[in-house]
């Protein structure tokens, strides 16, 4: 009887639910939105739901991106069954251009003190407006349709939508406090744990009308981490690394080119060129700029033979200004902010490093040029060698330059002299006795 009573506490044990701390999947956007991080953060909402996450927190630090990508992150966050949270952060961190969007889009968006939102006007290369660049017809098209994808993704989610307009049209920028206060985002967090906290039990609404209960409080978080091919996109989406990847593409090419049969340098320079393919393909690069880049590569080789100084002078300056003008934030389907460019912390060390490389190799030739001939009958003439025999007027051996060689003498040199090599004609050398 007892033995039962046991099974039967064991049997209701098994069968109670067991209690566990609710699942938060947690997912990053920092650096550029391009088609890896659009692909990473739709994935997101995806294992979310799968998994039964209680929502999925986005910490988001972005100077903007591809406009298609943000169209994606933002409908697969309208349509999400899981709650989505962004916090932009840590402090310093920044949701500009494109990364407005991806916060309005969100069911509950925090910030950071010291972070901001806002600046989504797009803008000219240099920085100009759009119809200064491309006509005020075209400037019209662009920032209406644009005006009209901000302000309804923040009546959908109940938020201004009369700021996300100004945000377009007039590059409005706020800090956290004043973003809380204009109904841009709902709270000022620290971190993230502040802000899970914060949002406890607030009601949100997610796809198809549903009403969700937030249970965040000491939630567990799972972080979800992007695949390799979304990672490698996301990576090589720098202006930076595109700049180093043309150029090394570049000098790989030039020198298996000048030098056939090296092998190595060729295939650095046809990965390198790979890798700049595929990067330039997610990001607004003017083909302009690349062939600067190249003419200035150019006459940096150039310089190794003509060694004038001016050609390695205008070389460099090529360099960099292919560097200033890769990017195109001109670009309709991109919004990113002004500083979106190869950094001058990359591009002048850079073209200085190759400038200076290619000095120091035509500085080398020309001393080399000095240095007496080495190689061939010229190269043997002065040097020194032992007698391996008896040298007469008829013949005779010398080992000179690791060699044995045939030798004569107009006068008899006996065997084990140090000899000296006066003249080569055909495989005979004419030797004299080295001076003691």
């Amino acid at each position: 009887m007892v033995l039962c009573a046991f099974l039967l506490l064991g049997l209701c044990a098994s069968a109670a639910p067991a209690t566990s701390s609710p699942l938060i999947a947690r997912c990053e956007l920092e650096g550029v939105v391009d088609a890896g991080s659009g692909a990473y953060l739709a994935d997101c909402v995806k294992r979310a739901e799968e998994q039964g996450a209680q929502a999925l927190l986005v910490r988001l630090d972005t100077p903007g991106g591809s406009l298609d990508a943000t169209r994606a992150i933002v409908r697969a966050f309208l349509g999400s069954h899981v709650p989505v949270l962004v916090w932009v952060g840590p402090s310093g961190a920044h949701a500009g251009s494109a990364g407005v969007f991806i916060a309005l889009a969100s069911n509950v968006s925090a910030m950071a003190p010291g972070t901001n939102i806002g600046a989504a006007h797009p803008v000219g290369a240099r920085g100009e407006d759009v119809d200064q660049v491309g006509g005020e017809q075209l400037a019209r098209k662009i920032e209406n349709d644009t005006v009209a994808f901000a302000e309804g993704i923040a009546r959908q989610r109940g938020r201004n939508p009369e700021w996300a307009a100004a945000a377009v049209r007039d590059s409005a920028s706020v800090p956290a406090d004043r973003a809380v206060e204009l109904r841009v985002v709902e709270l000022v967090a620290p971190t993230e744990a502040a802000f899970l906290t914060a949002v406890d039990g607030r009601r949100v609404e997610v796809a198809d009308g549903d009403t969700v209960m937030l249970s965040t409080r000491e939630a567990r978080i799972v972080s979800l981490e992007p695949g390799l091919s979304q990672r490698v996109v996301h990576a090589l989406a720098q202006p930076s690394i595109v700049y180093l990847l043309f150029l090394v593409a570049a000098l790989g090419l030039v020198v298996e080119l000048s030098h056939p049969g090296a092998v190595a340098p060729g295939l650095v320079g046809t990965v390198a060129l790979v890798l700049a393919l595929v990067a330039s393909a997610t990001l607004p690069v003017r083909s302009g700029a690349l062939v600067l880049m190249f003419v200035g590569l150019g006459l940096i080789i150039a310089e190794l033979f003509v060694t004038s100084g001016l050609l390695g002078a205008a070389g460099t300056g090529l360099l960099i200004l292919g560097g200033v003008f890769l990017v195109d934030r001109f670009e309709p389907g991109w919004f990113v902010e002004p500083s979106f460019r190869p950094s001058w912390a990359v591009m002048l060390p850079t073209a200085l490093l190759f400038a200076g490389a290619a000095a120091f190799v035509a500085y080398r030739s020309a001393q080399t040029r000095k240095l007496p001939q080495r190689g061939g009958d010229a190269g043997l003439v002065g040097e020194a060698g032992t007698a391996l025999g008896p040298v007469t007027p008829s013949g005779g051996e010398v080992f000179v330059h690791g060699e044995r060689w045939s030798a004569v003498s107009f006068q008899p040199i006996h065997e084990g002299a140090r000899v000296v090599v006066r003249a080569v004609e055909g495989l005979t050398l004419t030797v004299t006795e080295a001076m003691p």
